[in-house]
């Protein structure tokens, strides 16, 4: 391509000003340059933040799992210090979960019970205390009719063995122990205590019939084995109708 003559084409610039650079637009002249694009606001600090809140929850749930999992290992130290709370006001329908171990020097409270019972049993008698008074009266006893002085008040057993005394007419009134039973005259100032008849019945008692008189003291023993005194009061009657009333003290053995 053939290059342009000056003033072909193109006009003259103006006289007597400065020749400026070409102008904006002018045929052959480079474009001006352009001007830098205006900036977009980034979304860079959206993502930041998004990123940042993405990761905080992730590292919650992962520290939420690693607690669950010492919590579930018996093993593993507690993460933090426990928590102080009241304890619960125990119910009556409260159980307790564990018994204290028992002490094995300390006897076991039934077991103490029951040991303390058996020996007040051991220790109490079965009956009464011997030398109690079972039965104390005025008793009349006749020919015909023997009594029993085991029974509380002595009467006619209708078991003839277990009468125990008889009065009898043989020229005076005579007392007979009968079926096992026994006596013998106390010889002193004033009724025998029960000590007293103790101490001589087994030793000087016999069956033999003995002769009585107002005043006279008797120590025997029923066949039942129970002490007697048998003091007279009153002698009545001759043959069959013979009677004598005693006073007459019975204790228990």
């Amino acid at each position: 391509m053939s290059s342009h003559e000056p003033g072909q084409g193109w006009p003259p610039p103006p006289q007597g000003q400065p020749q400026a650079g070409p102008a904006y637009g002018a045929y052959g002249a480079p474009p001006p340059p352009s001007a830098p694009p205006a900036r977009t606001p980034s979304n860079r600090g959206a993502w930041i933040g998004a990123t940042a809140t993405l990761v905080a929850a992730v590292i919650g749930v992962v520290g939420t799992f690693l607690v669950n999992q010492d919590d579930d290992d018996p093993k593993a130290a507690p993460a933090s210090a426990p928590t102080t709370t009241s304890a619960p006001t125990p119910t009556a329908d409260d159980e307790p979960t564990t018994d204290a171990p028992a002490d094995p020097a300390t006897p076991d409270a039934e077991q103490a019970t029951d040991t303390v019972q058996e020996t007040t049993e051991a220790a109490s008698p079965s009956g009464p205390a011997p030398g109690t008074v079972r039965w104390q009266g005025p008793l009349v006893i006749t020919y015909v009719d023997d009594k029993d002085l085991d029974a509380a008040p002595p009467v006619v057993s209708e078991i003839n063995g277990d009468n125990d005394f008889a009065v009898y007419p043989f020229g005076d009134h005579m007392l007979r122990p009968d079926n096992g039973a026994k006596a013998l005259v106390w010889d002193g100032p004033k009724a025998p205590t029960y000590a007293d008849c103790a101490g001589v019945v087994d030793t000087l008692g016999t069956s033999n019939d003995i002769k009585l008189k107002t005043g006279l003291n008797v120590c025997g023993r029923t066949g039942d084995g129970r002490l007697v005194r048998l003091t007279v009061k009153k002698l009545d009657g001759l043959a069959s109708e013979t009677n004598a009333t005693f006073d007459v003290a019975v204790w228990n053995s």
